[in-house]
């Protein structure tokens, strides 16, 4: 606690009387200990920012195959060194009407302006037909963890409602890695 000193009444003379001199001294134990008190009450009391995910809903294994549209496909292979292979409809299609191509990760670009773009193209056939594109993602053994990731930011990014995560066959991944490197 605080405490005041008061030093007894000296003097040389008899019947002359000194003015007292108080001590100013206080002792603020007690503040540091309310402190750290207080420090600790709004740790403790404190929300920490709650992670944000993205739910990943991964279909039952099954032998049965989905017909896609070509029309409404767009298949994107992320591969090493930030770059994207990506083509529209089948791949043999694609190869003959030059419908395919090599980009990135770039704001402008990049594989949101691809997406964007192919969401524009299928409204003009029919207005809302953009919800009906089909995303298909076939990482290569190459690309890396966060090659996949920024590809699922563009699906949220762009309001992409289907997509799908896929094994890359043997001859995309051959093609897809030839067209990267003459790029």
């Amino acid at each position: 606690m605080a405490e005041i000193n008061i030093p007894g009444a000296t003097g040389d003379k008899p019947g002359v009387r000194r003015s007292r001199k108080l001590s100013t001294k206080v002792d603020l134990t007690p503040m540091v200990d309310l402190g750290f008190l207080l420090i600790t009450f709004f740790i403790f009391t404190t929300t920490m920012s709650d992670p944000r995910v993205t739910d990943l809903i991964m279909p039952k294994d099954s032998k049965d195959s989905m017909n896609v549209g070509l029309s409404n496909a767009l298949t994107v292979i992320p591969l090493k060194d930030n770059k994207v292979f990506y083509y529209h409809g089948e791949l043999g299609d694609a190869l003959t009407n030059n419908t395919y191509g090599i980009t990135n990760y770039s704001v402008r670009e990049g594989l949101g302006e691809i997406v964007r773009n192919k969401q524009a193209a299928l409204d003009r056939v029919k207005p809302g037909n953009r919800k009906e594109l089909l995303l298909m993602i076939k990482p290569t053994p190459e690309s890396n963890y966060e090659n996949l990731v920024n590809v699922l930011d563009e699906v949220l990014i762009n309001g992409v409602k289907r997509y799908a995560i896929m094994d890359i066959s043997p001859y995309e991944q051959e093609l897809a890695v030839n067209k990267s490197s003459k790029n």
